[in-house]
């Protein structure tokens, strides 16, 4: 068993190993948090348990109830509580017409990019409201939201309802003084997105920025760092966007 936090705060993230979600990994343990990582892969990915050292990976099924109920319960078991939620779990999308969505390709989107990130605040609630460091909830959504992506109907629908849930949750959380924002990354190249997308695309979508570089997932992870940081403790309820200036709003 790992051994417990002892001072050290700490962070659940889910979808953590991704792309993304190791840069997330990474960059909070590096900060200082005792990081629980959870995946429906969990641990097999090579490299994994060195990224989120000192803490370790959990396998979950975030669109699960049970499952999800029982993670953060083994979590806070080992660990004391749980301070930070990253909700970064996703399921990604290719692009077909929405002519030909299913009803049940369309609620698999909803499952697990809305529907797991409730699970997952429903079951850190309790340990967030008293953490001692204010409870913080970060909801990785996406920017196709605002670009009505083609093709990418139940993709774009289930983020368009984490953006509405960001901020029904940061109105009902705030009396226990937990601060729940939304971020956005630009469209950066890891192996998930890679299934779907070429070099060009990522290059196309890269000089139509302000700042015509390459967004890395790192960018992204010094995001949420700062959301999970005490200068970030009054700001609930936002959208914010890591994408060098390509969507503007």
């Amino acid at each position: 068993m790992t051994e417990p936090a002892d001072d050290r705060p700490v962070a659940v993230v889910t979808g953590a190993a991704g792309g993304l979600g190791r840069a997330i990994v990474r960059r909070l343990a590096a900060d200082g948090f005792v990081v629980a990582g959870v995946d429906i892969a969990g641990a097999d990915v090579a490299g994994v348990d060195e990224d989120v050292h000192p803490g370790r990976f959990w396998r979950c099924d975030v669109s699960e109830a049970d499952a999800t109920g029982q993670v953060v319960h083994d979590i806070a078991g080992v660990y004391g509580g749980v301070d930070v939620l990253v909700n970064n779990a996703g399921v990604l999308s290719g692009r077909f017409s929405l002519l030909d969505s299913t009803p049940g390709e369309v609620r698999r989107f909803f499952d697990v990019n809305a529907l797991g990130a409730l699970l997952m605040v429903q079951a850190c609630f309790p340990y967030l409201r008293d953490s001692r460091l204010r409870g913080r909830v970060i909801n990785v959504a996406s920017r196709t939201f605002f670009t009505g992506a083609p093709g990418q109907l139940g993709y774009v629908a289930s983020k368009g309802a984490l953006l509405g849930m960001t901020r029904v949750m940061a109105r009902e959380l705030g009396e226990y003084r937990i601060a729940v924002n939304a971020v956005m990354p630009a469209q950066v190249a890891t192996p998930g997105t890679r299934a779907h997308s070429g070099d060009d695309t990522f290059t196309r979508t890269m000089r139509q920025q302000a700042i015509e570089e390459f967004v890395t997932p790192e960018h992204f992870a010094g995001l949420v760092s700062f959301l999970c940081s005490p200068d970030a403790e009054m700001i609930t309820g936002q959208t914010m966007v890591c994408d060098g200036g390509g969507l503007l709003h």
